[in-house]
């Protein structure tokens, strides 16, 4: 059975081809191809275990047999939600390998955003943990067997004694692996989510594999190269930018941090001889504040990744003098597109911008309201397409209609201004979205539950600046004249409704009336100015 998604026209997929950027390899080949030379390696350490090449590629086996075992084949989906350990790698290459095309599910994701994967992806198998409140007992699991009737399994893996998920990797399961056709889907991203709750990105092999060699190119990494993941491992950021793929293709090691804080990252930097790492800026922040009095060696750092959101030149200068290490700057997005600062940059493009593309044939267009192309370093919104840039989100026909033009350049809702040297700086977004320290946050999902509350008349949630987060949220709200609503009801209620917190307005402004723009609209930009 295939996935169906929208692939690039065929003069493009014939440009790429012919360029080398698609190898018709699938994303397996990044496993399989580290056993000839570097099986006993060390690929991935998560506290006290570790795995070679040979093992994970052998754990992996055993638990794509065993998941065949259990009705999944080739052409199904399935969500994933693990924290950051070794089974979140087992599991996403299992999946690879049985052509089974999954979305991995952020850690702090939760009831709602769970069944709305479900709801789009339609998927036969879920693979969690107990370490989430969701799964700590089976009230949740029943409820999507209830109302999702594709579901077969839900495996949760227990952190502490055995699991299903153990059995299934620890113990061999016979297993023959499917051809795997390098143009069709492999998994899906989650995209920022601008309107509603993330929307899914088919991420083929070819694309995301050249996304990936690319990456580890620029960024110089090899079989020496000891990579921190702090962030979640699902994302994109941390998984192929270069992330811990670009790692495997390298044939380095994958260290897994539990969360991005000095507390649990500086010890493990000095365990481990850490060279590199990929931070959003909060967490870059701590980083500075904590390392001068820190009693951990952190010399082995060469290069710390930062981007999710804008960092601030004065923080940006303070890298290189409090850490010791190169700074570079990356702007990405799961839809595709991702920009790196070069090592060889002058210093004053490293401090301010977010980079230049990955590839030659990323192309870019900034185009003005009126969708026509504004002079070169002038601001406008981002469009662009490439060989890593998808074509459509998944089952979403009406947003795919606003969010490409008729070319098929994705506009991906980034106010942007490109230097003559293909240096991009970010300077704020054209869609309805907060950036809090790198989540996104849709505002009109979390309006449209609060809307659901019997005494809210209007809401309007708009971003306001924090020198931690780079953004917060404020919520707005219009309640009923004769109840008393408070900030502390409000946040009980959504939480009931079982959004991720990060989600949950960082302020309530309680007003008599929103105030409008000339044509009735909600003028936010107003609510915005309240803050300058």
């Amino acid at each position: 059975m295939r996935i169906e998604y929208t692939p690039w026209p065929a003069e493009l997929a014939e440009q790429y081809r012919a360029k080398g950027y698609w190898q018709d390899k699938p994303l397996t080949s990044i496993l399989s191809e580290q056993l000839n030379t570097n099986s006993q390696g060390i690929a991935v350490a998560d506290g006290q275990r570790q795995l070679s090449y040979a093992e994970l590629n052998t754990y992996s086996d055993n638990l794509a047999g065993y998941l065949n075992q259990q009705g999944l084949q080739q052409g199904d989906t399935a969500i994933v939600q693990l924290p950051n350990c070794l089974e979140f790698y087992i599991t996403y290459f299992a999946l690879l390998k049985l052509g089974v095309a999954p979305v991995c599910a952020l850690f702090n994701h939760q009831r709602t955003e769970l069944q709305s994967y479900c709801e789009i992806l339609q998927p036969k198998a879920m693979i969690v943990s107990s370490a989430h409140a969701l799964f700590t007992d089976e009230q949740f699991t029943q409820a999507l067997f209830n109302r999702f009737g594709c579901l077969n399994n839900i495996i949760i893996d227990h952190s502490k004694g055995n699991s299903e998920l153990k059995q299934g990797y620890l113990n061999k399961h016979a297993f023959t692996a499917p051809d795997l056709n390098p143009e069709e889907v492999a998994f899906f991203q989650l995209s920022g989510g601008s309107t509603g709750t993330p929307k899914l990105i088919p991420r083929t092999h070819n694309d995301y594999l050249y996304s990936v060699v690319a990456s580890k190119d620029i960024c110089e990494l090899d079989g020496d190269t000891r990579y921190l993941c702090a962030l979640p491992a699902p994302h994109n950021f941390p998984l192929s930018s270069p992330g811990a793929l670009g790692v495997f293709i390298a044939g380095g090691t994958v260290i897994l941090a539990s969360d991005p804080s000095p507390a649990v990252c500086f010890g493990l930097i000095e365990h481990y001889a850490i060279t590199h790492t990929a931070l959003v800026p909060p967490a870059l922040q701590l980083w500075l504040q904590h390392a001068p009095a820190s009693q951990h060696d952190l010399n082995s750092l060469q290069v710390i990744q930062v981007g999710g959101a804008k960092l601030s030149r004065s923080v940006a200068e303070q890298v290189t003098p409090v850490l010791g290490c190169q700074l570079q700057q990356v702007f990405g997005m799961a839809e595709g597109l991702v920009n790196y600062t070069r090592y060889n940059d002058d210093p004053e493009l490293i401090l301010t911008t977010q980079g230049r593309p990955i590839s030659e044939l990323d192309e870019i267009k900034i185009v003005d309201e009126h969708g026509q192309e504004v002079a070169q370093g002038e601001s406008g919104r981002l469009m662009t397409r490439g060989p890593y840039t998808f074509r459509g989100y998944y089952k979403s026909p009406t947003h795919n209609a606003s969010a490409f033009d008729d070319a098929g350049f994705y506009s991906s809702g980034d106010i942007v201004k490109q230097l003559p040297s293909g240096h991009l700086v970010v300077e704020g977004r054209d869609k309805d979205q907060i950036n809090r320290g790198g989540e996104k946050i849709a505002a009109e999902e979390v309006e449209n539950h609060l809307l659901g509350h019997e005494h809210i008349q209007q809401v309007a949630i708009v971003s306001m600046p924090d020198d931690t987060l780079g953004e917060k949220s404020c919520a707005f709200v219009v309640a009923d004249q004769d109840i008393k609503l408070t900030t502390l009801i409000l946040r009980k209620y959504l939480r009931q409704l079982g959004i991720a917190d990060y989600k949950v307005p960082d302020k309530f402004k309680f007003v008599t009336q929103l105030p409008l723009t000339a044509v009735g609209k909600v003028d936010k930009k107003a609510l915005r100015a309240t803050f300058e």
